[in-house]
């Protein structure tokens, strides 16, 4: 056979399989999700196509559009049709664009850094500040994890997150190896959380736990919870009030021993006595008639107790409450500073 008889070699972009690894904070992600974010221009039937051919593997097996995905795994990506493809390349596509930070900005993250060591960073999240980006969200945290890497190799990763409103201890993997340990505790029972609110009312019984499954569910205001006795998860929240101010509002601690998203927030609102400033789980009622205090929310992850990722000793971060807390303390009369765990007796 002659050359010009030979059949023409196939475009790079059709020949090329790849492989991606999950990362930290990746984890539990549904695999169409994932894709949704690494490609956005796939549609779910051509998805779907792909997995019933078995072009789309997860370290190597079949997978479903509905499977779970976890830190470390690899996602084996066929040769996309043009229209599918990312339009930046796949380094480009993997590695969340850098943002132009000033100086003074990356030094003002640095300030946040309440713990540091070679696998792990910890720091008090500001509220307002989302974790990851998403639709009309174009300042997150996620995007700046480069100004947090100081002398490391590689560039942070999540771990696991807080709610944008919310304040207080977020924990970051330096190593990959410490990605993958931190998300199997925080999935696990090895993490322990504490949480400091202000509710509108006084919770009754002063100590107590709620077991309220939930589910999440759409809304044309963003994502939403709700409870779901039936086809819900468990969630499960103990709480005990600090002090009170009458009974206008209450300084609660939370433990939640389950991480559903918005659990404090909903379950507080299921007992009557929503988390002050949480207009999107109680509307009006979330605020303080008369009250001098900032209509934002008042929610903020006190203190995360585990064990280090390579073992021999105990992380454990305290986070100081944010300024619209503290003015919100001085005004009800609540104690910034208490130190004990109201939860210690709890098995």
């Amino acid at each position: 056979m002659t050359d010009s008889a030979q059949p023409a070699p196939k475009p790079a972009a059709e020949s090329r399989v790849e492989n991606r690894t999950v990362t930290g904070d990746e984890a539990d992600m549904r695999l169409d999700r994932w894709f949704k974010r690494h490609f956005p221009d796939v549609n779910h039937s051509y998805l779907q196509k792909l997995l019933r051919t078995g072009q789309v593997r997860i370290d190597g097996k079949r997978a479903e559009t509905s499977d779970r995905l976890a830190a470390g795994q690899s996602v084996r990506i066929p040769p996309l049709a043009d229209w599918a493809a990312p339009a930046r390349s796949p380094a480009q596509a993997t590695a969340p664009k850098k943002p132009a930070m000033s100086d003074k900005q990356i030094a003002e993250l640095q300030a946040l850094v309440l713990f540091r060591d070679a696998d792990v960073i910890a720091i008090n999240k500001p509220a307002g500040l989302a974790v990851q980006g998403g639709t009309g969200t174009s300042k997150h945290l996620d995007a700046m994890l480069d100004a947090l890497r100081f002398d490391g190799k590689e560039r942070p990763k999540l771990v696991h997150r807080l709610d944008k409103d919310t304040s207080g201890v977020l924990l970051l993997a330096r190593t990959s190896f410490a990605a993958t340990k931190l998300t199997e505790m925080f999935r696990g029972s090895d993490v322990r959380k504490t949480y400091w609110a202000a509710t509108v009312g006084v919770p009754k019984p002063y100590q107590g736990k709620i077991d309220l499954a939930l589910a999440k569910e759409g809304g044309p205001h963003g994502e939403r919870v709700a409870e779901a006795k039936e086809e819900g998860k468990r969630a499960v929240t103990y709480y005990t009030v600090l002090e009170n101010a009458g009974k206008q509002s209450a300084f609660v601690a939370m433990w939640p021993r389950t991480g559903r998203t918005h659990q404090l927030r909903v379950h507080m609102a299921a007992i009557g006595t929503p988390i002050l400033g949480d207009g999107k789980y109680a509307g009006q009622g979330a605020f303080l008639p008369g009250a001098e205090v900032a209509r934002k929310l008042h929610l903020h992850a006190r203190r995360l107790i585990l064990p280090h990722p390579r073992g021999g000793k105990t992380i454990d971060v305290t986070a100081p409450l944010p300024d619209h807390m503290l003015a919100t303390w001085k005004y009800l009369g609540f104690s910034a500073n208490l130190r004990d765990d109201p939860f210690e007796d709890v098995e």
